[in-house]
């Protein structure tokens, strides 16, 4: 009996996915629940398992775009499992060192290899096969990789140049056509500030080792800086807020999206009800979210419905930036990295660690007052974690 494997709907209002990398080869034998593909959505990217375990046939190249619903592999469940052969999974490919006369990227064992139509449009061009990528599987030249492929021209130097073109993947394609949006379609302005950060230091260095000991998980700069979000966004429900139409829609919840950097690019996963949250419940939820967006196990669902986000380009090393806004929410709250800096504290000069911060918002919905406010509130609570986010009982707070 032969099944029909049709790419089932990644979430509501997706109609058409691309197939980013097959984890299998056409005539493999599969077993049921294996994952056998990996397809980008504009929303992200997600695993396609096998529905019942046979020999697969591909009906689909990898890049190719296809609609929800439509088949892209058959698989043949009468087939018997080949003995002593468990079920084939892709093993990365083999490669082999580049000639020492000219550094080159290494290579798959197909590269070179090219079909028929490239052969000949090669030919045509005076190009040799091994000095095109190809893009096709496994390495393989095919016939657009020929079509764009240039004759080196050569340098001063003797040493051959080379361009690859790369398909962008729908996933980043959505992204681009949803940044250029925010820019035509939001008065987007930017607002900056530093924070001082010994206060957090001096606690996180005192209750650190215990924290995570009872939870099992880091008292991290996030949950801070998650808390400090929430009050300020309570105190000013403009930043919180959306705009449909002629309406503006508040919100009585705090849906917090954090911005973090997965295999396939910047996903932004969402802290549900932030506001209900404690330091443990905020950091518990950081690396769970984190965590499955490195491994590419990130629905639909986990990244979307958002109220505000904040992203850390610190991580990167980044001193000062003016992040984008996360659309349709209305601002975005940028962390950056922590320097040793001289300061003016009681008239006297102090070196403390400084993070500059930066809220990026809509000024068709939000003022010059909530958005300076806003900030300046997070800046309050953060240089006075004790007294404004912990109670003054750190231990209480912090579940001790």
């Amino acid at each position: 009996m032969i099944l029909e494997m049709k790419v089932p709907s990644p979430g509501e209002s997706i109609t058409e996915v691309e197939i980013a990398a097959w984890l299998v080869s056409d005539g493999d034998y599969v077993e049921k629940d294996q994952p056998i593909a990996e397809v980008d959505s504009d929303k992200a990217t997600l695993e396609l398992p096998a529905e019942e375990s046979g020999i697969i046939t591909l009906k689909a190249e990898e890049g190719d775009a296809v609609q929800v619903g439509e088949v892209v592999a058959l698989i043949d469940m009468s087939a018997k499992k080949p003995e002593g052969k468990a079920a084939a999974v892709k093993a990365p490919e083999k490669t082999v060192e580049a000639p020492k006369v000219e550094p080159k990227a290494e290579k798959t064992y197909a590269t070179g290899t090219a079909s028929p139509a490239a052969k000949k449009i090669l030919s045509e061009k005076n190009i040799v096969p091994a000095t095109v990528t190809g893009t096709g599987k496994s390495g393989r030249i095919t016939k657009e990789d020929a079509q764009k492929a240039m004759p080196s021209m050569g340098t001063p130097t003797g040493v051959a140049r080379h361009s690859e073109h790369k398909k962008m993947s729908m996933l980043r394609r959505k992204v681009a056509q949803r940044l250029v949006s925010v820019k035509n379609e939001t008065a987007m302005l930017t607002t900056f500030n530093e924070i001082d950060m010994q206060p957090i230091f001096e606690l996180r260095k005192q209750y650190k080792e215990t924290f995570k000991a009872k939870h099992g998980v880091g008292l991290g700069f996030m949950s801070f800086f998650t808390k400090a979000v929430v009050r300020a966004l309570q105190m000013y429900p403009d930043v919180n807020a959306m705009i449909d139409g002629d309406y503006k829609i508040f919100y009585d919840f705090c849906d917090i999206s954090i911005a973090v950097s997965g295999p396939k690019g910047l996903m932004v996963p969402v802290i549900r009800n932030a506001e209900t949250l404690s330091f443990r419940g905020v950091e518990q939820e950081v690396k769970r979210l984190a965590l499955r967006a490195r491994d590419g196990q990130i629905t639909v669902d986990e990244m979307t419905g958002g109220t505000f986000t904040i992203t850390n380009g610190g991580v990167f090393g980044s001193m000062l930036s003016t992040p984008i806004i996360n659309p349709p929410q209305s601002a975005i709250l940028g962390m950056h990295n922590i320097v040793e800096r001289a300061v003016v504290i009681d008239k006297a000069i102090a070196i403390r660690p400084i993070m500059y911060v930066a809220l990026s918002y809509d000024h068709r919905i939000i003022d010059g007052r909530e958005s300076v406010g806003f900030l300046v509130a997070v800046k309050e609570a953060l240089e006075n974690p004790v007294e404004i986010l912990l109670n003054n009982n750190p231990e209480f707070a912090l579940e001790l």
